[in-house]
């Protein structure tokens, strides 16, 4: 359908054919990979001074004295630089003490936030300083191959890794490897868990867990305790009920920027795209609308939907659906079995996208 042919009973003028990600392949450079490596929009603007503790949990205030710390003291040169050998030395000079810091808490005290926030407040160059989740991390790995990405971080000064997942033992080793060179290396290192699978109802994860799961790499990290009520939500998020295909087809028209995609086309589509292009896949999109959403198949199909959702809400991109609501996309099985914690996370991703959705369709 050309760009300037409307969709039934609307205005030709008015109406644009919407863009379709199932037409979107993207070839992304390493060095675009590494450069996105950054906070994502919803945590442009967090810094140490607008963290707001809890007075009653003085673990945050501490949190940031600690955090502000640690990043002033990452101002100065790069603990070995990229690959630099002291004199008479055939291996870089190991640093001293705790090069790595891992906050400890359960939801809704702030981890991102002030995870953001170090990132931010490091004095260094945006090239200098790496932050994502361990989905992307291990996603950096897999589009660069393992020795790439030892050279592409090493001279960096800070790495920070968001919702360190230990679902997946073969994730955690090869994850577990790549710091350990990186700390070789001298880079500093940051980072926040989820839960295991066998504890996702008690809303944290603990430092002694994650300390014993990276093993040898234990005495890079200092836990940093962040206490404070539990704003977990028990249970699947209801999802809005959602729209037919009508509505959603007539939103995508009026939508300047906005997609339209059948969902089994576009997971379809999802296998034929590495997982760490499709914040590329994503990219200038207004809103995603999706017409019969239905149950996904397969495992590996719902871990790239996992991926997708993630992109999609750190860029804060409304999703419009036609079929299914998004709280039955996983079987029973899936949301008993070891990566449950991660389709927890895509339902209520997807739901408050959904949320975000309604202003799309007229009233």
């Amino acid at each position: 359908m050309s760009s300037s042919t409307a969709f039934p009973g609307q205005s030709p003028l008015a109406e644009t054919a919407p863009l379709s990600l199932c037409a979107r392949e993207p070839h992304v450079p390493a060095d675009r990979l590494v450069a996105e490596m950054v906070p994502p929009p919803r945590f442009d603007s967090v810094r140490f001074d607008t963290y707001v503790p809890d007075p009653n949990q003085p673990s945050q205030s501490e949190a940031v004295t600690v955090l502000a710390g640690f990043a002033a003291g990452l101002g100065g040169a790069h603990a070995t630089g990229a690959g630099r050998r002291r004199w008479f030395s055939k291996k870089p000079a190991a640093p001293a003490g705790p090069r790595g810091v891992y906050l400890d808490g359960g939801y809704g005290v702030g981890k991102t936030h002030l995870l953001a926030s170090l990132w931010h407040a490091t004095p260094a160059e945006p090239s200098l300083k790496a932050f994502g989740t361990f989905v992307e991390l291990t996603n950096l790995v897999g589009a660069l191959g393992f020795q790439q990405t030892v050279r592409t971080l090493s001279g960096h000064r800070l790495l920070c890794i968001d919702e360190f997942e230990l679902d997946d033992p073969g994730d955690t080793v090869l994850v577990s490897s790549l710091l350990s060179r990186l700390v070789e290396a001298g880079v500093a290192l940051a980072a926040t868990s989820n839960t295991l699978p066998g504890k996702l109802g008690e809303g944290r994860f603990a430092a002694v867990d994650f300390l014993r799961e990276i093993q040898g790499l234990s005495a890079h990290f200092r836990p940093l305790r962040i206490d404070g009520e539990d704003y977990r939500h028990r249970g699947l998020p209801e999802a809005p009920p959602p729209y037919d295909d009508e509505q959603v087809t007539r939103a995508a028209y009026a939508t300047p920027g906005a997609s339209l995609d059948d969902f089994p086309g576009l997971l379809d589509h999802l296998a034929r795209v590495h997982p760490s292009r499709y914040g590329a896949l994503t990219d200038d999109l207004r809103a995603v609308c999706l017409t019969g959403v239905s149950a996904v198949p397969d495992q590996s199909t719902a871990l790239r939907l996992v991926v997708l959702a993630d992109r999609l809400y750190d860029r804060e991109v409304p999703v419009l659906a036609s079929g299914l609501p998004f709280d039955q996309l996983f079987s029973e099985e899936m949301l008993n079995g070891g990566y449950r914690k991660k389709y927890f996370r895509a339902i209520s991703r997807l739901t408050a996208l959904a949320r975000d959705a309604k202003g799309l369709v007229a009233q």
